[in-house]
């Protein structure tokens, strides 16, 4: 039994020195499952041809601010600066927040981006879009696969593992610290 023992405490004491495990895994899972994800999500919010990264589509309106841009009657003139600053942030945060966590750059503070971003994300389904009870879903009963509670509350775990480890060793983080010898 000893000897079970020593080996259970040897074999996990080494995954416990493993410190580039959890951040790597995070990000290339991120990568795996997020990041086309969002990358789609912002992609039908642009407008047409290069000028769409400052002119979002009439759905990102209806995307990002629901309520508000049915009361403006669906006219994206009727809006104001600061509706169009709103969503335009909110459109390029979709391609800029994911790309720099699969790229390890800034890391940490990709991640508290996203774990915003996922957050309020929830909040415009649940409050602006009038999402059902079964896409909210509820923690502790016997469903597992909502939409909301129960997949993104994985998504925050995954980006709070970033957030508390960094990009990890394979990451541009890794790259600058080395360079200008700082821990990022």
């Amino acid at each position: 039994m000893n000897q079970l023992i020593h080996l259970h405490n040897s074999l996990f004491s080494k995954l416990e020195r493993a410190d580039w495990m959890l951040p790597t895994l995070a990000r290339i899972l991120f990568a795996a499952v997020l990041l086309v994800y969002y990358w789609n999500s912002g992609l039908t919010k642009l407008g047409e041809g290069l000028t769409g990264l400052f002119q979002p589509s009439a759905g990102a309106y209806a995307q990002i601010l629901p309520r508000i841009f049915e009361a403006a009657g669906y006219d994206t003139s009727a809006l104001s600066v600061f509706h169009r600053l709103v969503v335009l942030g909110g459109t390029w945060a979709e391609f800029l927040l994911p790309a720099l966590i699969v790229l390890g750059l800034a890391s940490r503070l990709a991640a508290l981006g996203m774990i915003g971003f996922v957050l309020l994300q929830s909040l415009t389904d649940i409050i602006g879009h009038h999402a059902d009870a079964a896409t909210i879903g509820g923690w502790f009963d016997r469903f597992e696969g909502s939409a909301i509670l129960d997949q993104r509350s994985l998504w925050v775990l995954l980006l709070l593992v970033i957030v508390v480890k960094g990009g990890g060793p394979f990451s541009a983080d890794r790259l600058l610290a080395r360079r200008f010898g700082s821990e990022m």
